[in-house]
């Protein structure tokens, strides 16, 4: 088994905080993203847009945009509110969330959108 590696990220070091698990890959392209929002989608999970400063992501509680999209499947759909909360709030982090109904907690949580790090 290989030897797990310690990942050095300080409060004081805005440029080495993390948000969510797909934080410590590459950053997603824009097909990653589609697929990832796809298989929310998929799973029939619901699904939602947060945002926040960049100081705050390591917050429990972001803003939510606009309500949950119960019920929604369109990939565009879900996307575009993305792209809408990020052109309205340019200087915040916007995640993808996708609640599970059955289990009642989130099934996924990802951020599309960065915003600049202080």
């Amino acid at each position: 088994m290989s030897e797990i590696q310690n990942y050095n990220s300080k409060v004081t070091d805005p440029a080495s905080r993390k948000m969510e698990t797909f934080s410590y890959l590459p950053q997603l392209t824009d097909e990653e993203i589609r697929t990832q929002v796809q298989y929310v989608v998929d799973q029939g999970w619901q699904p939602a847009i947060e945002h926040t400063e960049p100081e705050r992501a390591n917050d429990d509680y972001w803003y939510m945009w606009k309500l949950p999209m119960f019920g929604e499947t369109d990939v565009d759909a879900i996307l575009g509110e993305a792209k809408k909360a990020h052109e309205a709030y340019p200087e915040h982090h916007v995640k993808v969330i996708g609640y599970d109904p059955f289990a009642q907690t989130q099934g996924t949580a990802f951020v599309v959108y960065r915003g600049p790090m202080k």
